[in-house]
């Protein structure tokens, strides 16, 4: 584990959406508030090709943002599909440390199923060919998930996070055997989310990283309101307790487990 030192525990946010409209205007305080609550890097995801310029603005005026860019499955069938070498050439831009969201979601749209299979494969063989790790969305398609990353990973292997993971506990192993990390949000600090925080008590510490997925899924206290990458320290606390480690220690881990997934985001 890295050393831990005196000061406040800086901890990374590896997911959020500062480009939404939630957040219009209030970007730049948003990103304030996260830094003075010891939140030093956030990785802002960009679900959809229009929004881009957006987030490249974001990213261009504060040091410490990074971003993704892919296209979410619930707008699978809404938006252009978005193909392998379209996603090779926009990882050129030096603060694109990820690809994706992408994955499977048969909760909101079952019917964009096979398109939705498509699109997953497609930022697959991204990852694959550019060597940036993957970020993966599933809700109800546990089966189908674990299939399709493991058919992709026996081929050509590449790495891949688990975005706001709230799926079963078969899905979770076979993500880590994988070699894949698994990561937190606000969902596991909710008093009935006792089978999720068994499922991140039982992972290893060193594929565990934390997220808002701001501006959704507040952790408690602000379960219900909108939350922001500076809420992070409040699942990051359960976090530490789950793993029997001061703030401090479980910062120290979550934030070297992400330099290690996200590497364009050590130098950056």
């Amino acid at each position: 584990m890295p050393p831990v030192t005196d000061a406040a525990p800086a901890l990374v946010d590896s997911h959020c959406h500062l480009d939404f409209p939630d957040f219009e205007g209030e970007v730049d305080a948003i990103i304030a508030r996260a830094k003075a609550a010891g939140v030093t890097r956030m990785v802002t995801i960009c679900t959809r090709m229009g929004g881009l310029a957006r987030v490249h603005d974001i990213v261009a005026r504060h040091d410490g943002v990074f971003f993704a860019a892919g296209l979410h499955p619930l707008s699978v069938g809404k938006e252009p599909p978005v193909t392998t070498a379209e996603l090779v050439a926009l990882a050129a831009h030096p603060k694109m440390v990820a690809i994706g969201e992408t994955g499977l979601d048969y909760h909101y749209t079952p019917e964009t199923a096979a398109q939705q299979k498509d699109s997953l494969r497609a930022h697959i063989a991204a990852a694959q060919e550019t060597g940036l790790p993957l970020v993966i969305h599933a809700r109800d398609a546990d089966d189908d998930m674990a299939a399709i990353l493991r058919e992709g990973y026996d081929a050509r292997p590449y790495s891949c996070v688990m975005h706001c993971f709230s799926s079963g506990a078969a899905l979770a192993k076979a993500a880590l055997e994988m070699g894949f990390y698994l990561s937190m949000s606000g969902i596991a600090t909710f008093r009935n989310s006792d089978d999720l925080r068994a499922i991140f008590a039982a992972a290893p510490l060193e594929r565990i990283l934390v997220e808002t997925d701001s501006p959704y899924l507040a952790p408690v206290p602000f379960r219900g309101k909108r939350n922001e990458p500076a809420h992070v320290v409040h699942t990051a606390a359960v976090g530490a307790g789950l793993f029997g480690l001061t703030p401090a220690e479980f910062a120290a881990a979550t934030s070297a487990n992400f330099e290690r997934l996200f590497t364009r985001a050590v130098a950056g």
